[in-house]
């Protein structure tokens, strides 16, 4: 088949990520795949990734100040002279830009709803009018399924749950790689480390993580946040302000995480708002505890007390209480991490998530 993904931009985050699993595992199979990149904002680093697993890339910028009025115009176009047999789009804007053209262009149209995505009613009307064009559209977990019915985004009869899936042969336990990154980021081999991933966005509430973790940092215990985004400085100015800076890692932006992740003890996440972070699946592919806020598909996900721990959305006490808690009790720790790797074989590997896909674009 001959199959377009549509993203945003090529910039780092969960979706991306995910696309960029499908990509490689369908051109594995032998698929023709391209990834169609509406470049807001510009140039992302995955650019690099999508290439190096052969796929095409095509760049149709969208404007960056407010609605683009030719975008769907060029869209259609585009598609219209590649004549995709699948046209994937991911998240709202590719929605309301990409789905009617896909549609128009005789390809089949699927849609892939990564979050809640709370949004002024103007945009709401106009992802249901991409979400009425598509032939099945995708949460990525029963809430996030769940919260489109709510808010009337499409009809159910087109809703379907695929999780997401991660690469399970390249998020492992690494010991070598362990040593490596925490030489790299000053931290020394014996250290405590408590360790998230994400773009740095208000609705994935750093802060609060920074302001739970606070009061346990010293040289033998570090928080490491990898990502970058609008809420970097405001987070790192916060580590400052507590007082914990020389004990808070902030690396930035980076379109490989694995090596972070086998830096870390515990994985902590304290968003406000999720769908199934892809950051969760690969940290339990790792071998690593979560402690994380019970918002969107996350208690889904973790199996409470055996996978990770669970604690009310905004709840500074109850997270840090969790993150002490696997800090005191290695071997505790050590039981969900393994527990962890194992739910991760069992229900989120890349190529069942590929094979449920497939079965969408051949329905």
């Amino acid at each position: 088949m001959k199959i377009a993904h549509v993203l945003s931009s090529t910039h780092t985050g969960g979706a991306e990520r995910v696309a960029l699993l499908l990509c490689e595992r369908l051109l594995r199979r032998g698929h023709d795949v391209t990834l169609v990149s509406l470049e807001e904002p510009r140039h992302g680093p995955l650019a690099a990734e999508f290439r190096a697993a052969g796929a095409r890339l095509l760049a149709v910028p969208k404007s960056l100040d407010g609605y683009d009025r030719t975008l769907s115009a060029r869209l259609l176009a585009a598609f219209m002279r590649s004549r995709f047999d699948v046209v994937h789009t991911h998240n709202p804007i590719p929605l309301i830009y990409a789905a009617i053209p896909a549609r128009l262009s005789g390809a089949h149209a699927i849609h892939t709803k990564h979050g809640p995505h709370p949004d002024a009613w103007q945009r709401v009307m106009l992802r249901r009018a991409g979400a009425a064009a598509t032939h099945a559209f995708v949460g990525v977990s029963q809430s996030v399924a769940d919260y489109a019915r709510s808010i009337r985004e499409v009809q159910s009869s087109k809703i379907h749950v695929i999780t997401n899936g991660t690469d399970t042969d390249r998020f492992v336990a690494d010991p070598e790689r362990r040593k490596a990154a925490r030489s790299t980021l000053g931290i020394p081999d014996d250290a405590f480390v408590i360790g998230t991933v994400g773009r740095m966005a208000a609705v994935k509430n750093h802060p609060l993580l920074v302001r739970a973790a606070a009061p346990l940092l010293d040289e033998r215990t570090r928080l490491v946040v990898v990502g970058g985004g609008a809420e970097s400085e405001k987070t790192r100015g916060l580590a400052a302000e507590l007082g914990v800076e020389a004990f808070a890692h902030f690396p930035g932006e980076t379109n490989d995480v694995a090596p972070y992740l086998a830096a870390f003890d515990v994985f902590a996440l304290s968003s406000d708002s999720e769908g199934l972070p892809l950051c969760l699946t690969e940290a339990m592919s790792a071998s690593l505890p979560l402690v994380c806020t019970a918002v969107g598909g996350v208690p889904a996900l973790v199996d409470e007390g055996e996978t990770g721990l669970l604690s009310p959305a905004g709840d500074e006490a109850a997270l840090r209480a969790s993150i002490q808690r696997l800090k005191t009790d290695r071997d505790l720790a050590s039981l969900m991490g393994k527990r962890g790797r194992e739910v991760a074989l069992e229900r989120y590997s890349a190529d069942r998530m590929t094979e449920d896909y497939l079965r969408l674009y051949e329905d």
